[in-house]
C-alpha cells in the first residue's frame, strides 16, 4: 500500500503536543528536585540547653540584691538608667548559664512578682523556625542588649496577661559569656535552677500548649512536671494562678542540703525544712527533702537535694 503522509497541519499539531509533553515533564522534574532539596520541617522541637533565667519585678532592687547575696548569689552586672545611678535591671548569677533578673517597680508597672521565663537554645534559629512551622508567631531572632541572640512570643494566659516566653542563645563576647567561671562560690545554697513554676488561668490549656506546641513532655520522674526538650533535666510546673498569684516560684538543686541550711542559718535567713513523697518510675515512692525560703517580695525559693 502506498505510504500515507501527514499533512503540514497534522505535523504542526504533533510538534505542539510534543512540546507540551516535554514542558510538563520538565516542570514535574523541577518540582520533584525542588521538593527533594527543600529543607524538611523538623519532626520535633530542637533541643534546649535548659532554663536561662526568670525575671521578677521587685519593690527594692538593692534589698533584693542583698537578700540573694545572703543565699550565695551575687550580681554579675546591671543595666543603668540615663542618670547613671538608677538600676533598671540587675542580673543575679546562679551559675554560668542561669540568672535571676530583677526589675524595679515603676509608676506604670507596680505589680511585684513573676515577669517572664527564658529558655536557652543551642540553635535559636532552628527553634524559631520550628515554632513557625507549628503555626506560632514568635518575633524574629535578634541580638539583644547583652549581646546574645533572642526571640520572644506570647504564651497562655497567666494572672492577668499572656505569658511572655523568651528564648536566648549565648554568644561569644556577650555580657553573660564574659562571666563564665566567675561568682560560682561555695556558699551558694543551690547551684542549678531545675524547675520554674508557672501560674496559669487555665492549667489544662496551658499544659496542652506546652506539650503540643512547645514540644515539652511529661516528666518520667515527677508527673507534676513538664520536661524541656533535650536532656537538660530541667522542667516547668504549671499550676492554677489562684494558688500562686503573681508570685514566682523556683526550685534550686543543692549538692548538700545540710550545708545549704547552714548557710541560711549563718546569714539569718528564715527557712522551713520539709519533706514530701513523690511517685517515681515503676510506682516507686521517692522521698524529697527540701528547704523553703521566701524573698522580700513573697517569691518562693525551694531548695532540694541534687538527684
Amino acid at each position: 500500500m502506498p505510504a500515507k503522509f501527514m499533512s503540514p497541519q497534522c505535523i504542526a499539531s504533533a510538534r505542539t503536543l510534543l512540546r507540551s509533553i516535554t514542558l510538563f515533564v520538565s516542570a514535574a522534574t523541577l518540582s520533584a528536585v525542588a521538593l527533594a532539596q527543600a529543607p524538611a520541617a523538623p519532626a520535633a522541637v530542637p533541643p534546649m540547653n535548659g532554663i536561662a533565667h526568670i525575671a521578677i519585678r521587685v519593690k527594692d532592687i538593692a534589698a533584693s540584691v542583698a537578700f540573694y547575696h545572703k543565699l550565695g548569689f551575687d550580681q554579675a552586672f546591671a543595666n543603668m538608667a540615663k542618670d547613671g545611678t538608677t538600676v533598671t535591671q540587675a542580673f543575679i548569677k546562679i551559675n554560668d548559664r542561669q540568672y535571676i533578673e530583677l526589675y524595679p517597680v515603676t509608676a506604670r508597672d507596680s505589680q511585684v512578682g513573676f515577669l517572664h521565663l527564658c529558655f536557652e537554645g543551642a540553635d535559636l534559629n532552628a527553634i524559631h523556625d520550628y515554632y513557625v512551622s507549628e503555626g506560632l508567631t514568635p518575633i524574629a531572632v535578634r541580638t539583644a542588649g547583652a549581646g546574645n541572640l533572642l526571640f520572644t512570643m506570647k504564651g497562655p494566659m497567666q494572672v492577668d496577661s499572656p505569658q511572655n516566653i523568651e528564648y536566648t542563645q549565648y554568644m561569644p563576647g556577650s555580657k553573660h559569656t564574659l562571666e563564665f567561671g566567675k561568682l560560682n562560690g561555695p556558699d551558694r545554697v543551690g547551684d542549678k535552677m531545675t524547675v520554674v513554676v508557672l501560674a496559669m488561668q487555665n492549667p489544662t490549656e496551658a499544659t496542652e500548649f506546652y506539650v503540643d506546641k512547645l514540644g515539652f513532655s511529661a516528666s518520667k520522674t515527677n508527673p507534676a512536671l513538664l520536661d524541656l526538650p533535650g536532656n537538660s533535666g530541667e522542667a516547668v510546673e504549671i499550676i492554677s494562678s489562684s494558688i500562686l498569684g503573681p508570685r514566682s516560684s523556683i526550685v534550686l538543686s543543692s549538692p548538700n542540703l545540710d550545708r545549704s541550711a547552714a548557710q541560711l542559718t549563718r546569714q539569718q535567713v528564715e527557712f522551713k525544712r520539709a519533706s514530701a513523697s513523690a511517685t517515681g518510675p515503676g510506682e516507686r515512692t521517692m522521698r524529697v527533702e527540701m528547704l523553703s525560703v521566701t524573698d522580700p517580695d513573697g517569691n518562693i525559693i525551694r531548695i532540694q537535694a541534687a538527684k
